[in-house]
């Protein structure tokens, strides 16, 4: 559905979505981002372009990056010579390995869980609902102010 089919009034459904984070002791973590940062490096072949391609600072992806190999024992990703282009970097076949498991996980996750997910979303308000709510309650909150 369109934000324009939303403006005419259609019904507005509100989606849930399951995010996950695998918590790998006190201080680490894997999750939709660090993931999402790995496909793009998979896929731009450049720490540098992947950052771009997901709004990041190198020296963001570049510490994300960092902080995944040193958190396994295998490097997610490795530099790989320059030629005449410059080097580049590419994954390890331990981060194609993480992206595939973090993905399966991701896939169980959602299944196990479909159905409570679909009765949040039933439970929640529509789009026009919670607008109206936040208006009328700020009206009241006008009024009261006002007396």
């Amino acid at each position: 559905m369109s934000w324009r089919d939303k403006e005419k009034g259609a019904t507005n459904v509100v989606a849930a979505r399951l995010t996950l984070r695998v918590d790998l002791g006190e201080d680490r973590a894997i999750g939709p981002g660090k993931i999402r940062l790995l496909e793009a490096i998979r896929d731009a072949g450049s720490i540098t372009k992947a950052g771009i391609a997901l709004g990041m600072s190198y020296r963001r992806a570049w510490l994300l990056v960092d902080d995944m190999n040193n958190c396994f024992r295998e490097p997610v990703v490795a530099a790989q010579a320059g030629g005449s282009h410059g080097g580049g970097t590419a994954l390890t076949p331990f981060g194609a390995r993480l992206i595939d498991q973090y993905r399966a996980i991701e896939a169980d996750a959602y299944s196990a869980t479909a159905s409570r997910l679909r009765e949040l979303e039933a439970a929640c308000k529509g789009m026009r609902e919670a607008v109206a709510a936040t208006k009328s309650h700020a009206a009241l909150r006008r009024r009261t102010i006002a007396r």
